[in-house]
């Protein structure tokens, strides 16, 4: 017995050659029923010429020597060439149909007069604003190269002598040009632990060392991993790699920059072992890549964290990290009370977020271009810039947040807007002013300090204890 494809063919072939024969096709035929089609009534076959002289006279075109369609006979009575498919309320009715009045063919052009003005309108707006967009960037691009070319001839060559002065550190606030901005940060932050290249080989052949005979980690195992061993964390740095920077794609497994930040915070770990990796350094450490040779960006990198305030944020100093929160509130409320109170009000306390942000010195929660604006004053002004920093981000943020409620800013403040305006960031920033009862950052800083020594218990001791 024939396979249903197979009756099909054959259907099909004997319906061909009926057709080809001019013989009618019987609607037994199983291949119709098997659709349900109805097969096609019998009629003579036609002329292609006498259906196309049928048409024609339909059409009231018969006799014409050069037919045209009745679209060309319409492109032919205008005035101008339409510019876009609204021309379409331009065209003519159809034969068949009543012809346009003259009040409505008058509406429907000067509809389309104005749709056309609009058009245009908006077109050199877009032109126009592409075009301040190219003129801005070029005077971009030409005060880089300028300023470049000022870092590069006048002031490093002249580093120790110029540094301080007032031009240079205005020129600092503006933004250091990126193409020298990996040797100024390399100046400014200084190398007092004295580490050779030859030191960072030495730490990174051990890294290696311990990468081949250490047994793989999870991530709840690390958690569980006490302080004593803290080159252990030599395998947190594989589970942290991957949520650096991501949408850069460049840190990544795979990515050109991966081995370098891989080594860099293995080199690190066992340079450090009291401290160990934490999270947030990745990102620390993929800016000074994106900036620094890689010996030179583990010298940095170092040097960096063996500041006080990153010493005490990654050695978790629960005290220390408490005299800080509190020097920063004192700063706060002086720069900001409306927005001081509602904090208070809603149990809105500093480590929330000032953590991250000072963690990773705000690469992860700002625009990278942002980001590496704020390292450049960091590293002229120290400490200090990070909380000036925080309080530029609050002034900016006061009135969305004093309408929010403590879930809504925390969420907030976790998760900064994509889209940050610089100038108008540093302009929030330049308005905080860091004297208190005349009392700088650090005088206020020490202050607490011995204060936390005397036994006086600091705002926000319930938290972090």
């Amino acid at each position: 017995m024939a396979t249903p494809s197979l009756v099909l063919y054959i259907d099909r072939s004997l319906f061909a050659r009926r057709v080809k024969d001019n013989q009618p096709v019987e609607q037994k035929d199983p291949g119709w029923k098997l659709f349900g089609k109805v097969p096609p009534r019998e009629s003579p076959i036609k002329d292609p010429k006498k259906i196309q002289k049928e048409y024609e006279t339909k059409s009231g075109r018969a006799g014409s020597g050069n037919p045209t369609s009745p679209r060309q006979s319409v492109r032919k009575n205008l005035d101008f060439e339409p510019l876009s498919t609204t021309a379409l309320i331009l065209e003519d009715r159809p034969a068949n149909l009543p012809a346009k009045p003259a009040e409505e063919a008058q509406k429907h052009r000067q509809q389309y007069e104005e749709m056309v003005a609009q058009a245009k309108k908006r077109e050199l707006k877009e032109a126009q604003k592409r075009k301040k967009q190219l003129e801005d960037r070029c005077k971009l691009e030409e005060s880089i190269g300028t300023a470049a070319q000022t870092w590069n001839q006048e002031i490093l060559p002249n580093w120790s002598t110029v540094c301080t002065s007032r031009r240079v550190r205005d020129l600092w606030w503006q933004g250091i040009p990126p193409s020298v901005r990996g040797r100024v940060w390399s100046l400014a932050v200084g190398n007092e632990l004295n580490i050779t290249h030859e030191l960072y080989n030495i730490c990174l052949s051990r890294a290696k060392e311990k990468w081949t005979t250490a047994a793989p980690f999870s991530e709840t195992e690390s958690e569980d991993a006490g302080s004593s061993d803290r080159e252990s964390s030599l395998e947190l740095i594989k589970l942290d790699i991957s949520r650096t920077f991501p949408q850069l794609c460049i840190f990544q497994k795979g990515g050109p920059y991966h081995d370098v930040l891989h080594s860099i915070l293995g080199a690190y770990t066992c340079y450090r072992p009291d401290v160990g990796y934490v999270q947030g350094m990745s990102f620390i450490a993929a800016v000074l890549i994106l900036n620094l040779d890689t010996a030179d960006a583990f010298i940095a990198f170092a040097n960096l964290l063996n500041k006080p305030c990153q010493m005490a944020f990654f050695r978790v100093d629960h005290s220390l990290m408490l005299t800080y929160f509190a020097a920063f509130e004192v700063f706060f409320e002086e720069n900001l009370p409306k927005l001081f109170a509602h904090f208070k009000k809603n149990n809105l306390t500093p480590d929330i977020y000032l953590i991250d942000w000072i963690f990773t010195l705000y690469s992860k929660s700002l625009p990278l271009d942002l980001a590496c604006r704020v390292w450049d004053v960091f590293c002229r002004d120290g400490e200090e810039f990070l909380f000036r920093t925080a309080l530029g981000l609050l002034r900016l943020y006061q009135d969305v947040l004093t309408s929010m409620d403590f879930i809504h800013m925390a969420q907030f403040l976790t998760r900064l807007p994509d889209l940050i305006p610089a100038e108008q960031l540093f302009q929030h920033i330049a308005a905080i002013h860091m004297s208190s009862r005349n009392r700088k950052w650090a005088q206020v800083l020490q202050a607490l300090t011995e204060q936390k020594r005397s036994g006086v218990r600091l705002p926000g001791a319930e938290v972090l204890s």
